[in-house]
């Protein structure tokens, strides 16, 4: 039984780290430019599009110089999508901003329906198999994700506390509009957001290929309880949004313990619920 628990205390890990990727990506864009990014989840599914259909089974490429030149395409299209959609947004009202990104998300999926059809498919041989422990067993993909997300979630850290543009993104979080008079570039800043944000969503889709099959619908899920997650650690703040997301996949897995699997995906969205009603402003009380 213990082993049991371990594997999903584990596994509630590995999948925390993918919400609180989310939600973090959820908080950059927030934090920068005022949008609601309710798209990342079509983001999200666009990488997993990029890397498995088109440099690995469309280019018959390696691994490795899949996921690199997945994550400048998605770049070069960050930079694109920064200046066309996210910076003519910034100053409109919230349900403008919104109805452009859903709509942002809907023209994707039609885009990877168009180009790549509808069916479902997987990345053969990408982080398959499992490593046991006395008897604990995790699969390779769980220990690719929690070492992948803590190397992104302390690269991002020393990004922004270390490095100019860096601050310059937390001024810009502050205060948008004493950073621009203060001298900061505050679009330029914007472009950077973007551009790391879908950076994030990129590899988000290539960590997730291995558990799920490719497919239009296979991160509607992720994206929601990604929300969730940077809401119960406290909207707009960043430790907050990985404190919610491991939060959310620990109690999700336990749970199945308990309930039927089936069930599973309700806990995140109880305890979304709950923390609303009891403390909205989440886990750590901090809020932008």
């Amino acid at each position: 039984m213990s082993g049991i628990i371990v594997q999903l205390i584990i596994s509630g890990i590995a999948m925390g780290f993918i919400y609180a990727l989310v939600g973090i990506e959820y908080t950059l864009i927030w934090n920068a430019s005022g949008v609601l990014n309710f798209s990342h989840d079509k983001l999200i599914t666009l990488g997993a599009y990029i890397f498995g259909g088109t440099y690995i089974l469309g280019m018959n490429m390696g691994f490795i110089p899949g996921i690199i030149l997945s994550i400048i395409t998605v770049a070069v299209m960050g930079i694109i999508i920064a200046k066309v959609i996210f910076i003519p947004l910034r100053n409109l009202t919230m349900i403008y901003t919104i109805m452009a990104t859903v709509m942002l998300g809907k023209i994707i999926v039609e885009a990877i329906r168009l180009y790549w059809g509808p069916v479902p498919f997987s990345v053969p041989d990408f982080l398959v198999g499992t490593v046991k422990f006395n008897n604990i067993v995790i699969s390779i993909a769980n220990i690719a994700i929690i070492i992948t997300a803590s190397i992104c979630v302390c690269a991002l850290q020393l990004f922004l506390y270390k490095t100019k543009p860096g601050k310059a993104m937390r001024c810009v979080a502050q205060n948008r509009n004493a950073s621009q008079l203060m001298g900061i570039d505050v679009k330029t800043v914007m472009v950077i957001t973007i551009i790391i944000s879908m950076i994030i969503c990129c590899l988000i889709g290539i960590l997730v290929s291995p558990l799920l099959n490719i497919s239009t619908t296979m991160s509607n899920m992720i994206g929601l309880k990604g929300f969730a997650a940077g809401v119960i650690g406290g909207f707009g703040y960043l430790p907050g949004a990985i404190i919610g997301g491991l939060v959310i996949g620990i109690v999700e897995n336990m749970a199945s313990m308990i309930f039927p699997s089936v069930y599973k995906d309700i806990a995140a969205f109880v305890l979304l619920i709950a923390f609303l009603l009891v403390r909205p402003k989440g886990i750590t009380g901090k809020t932008r």
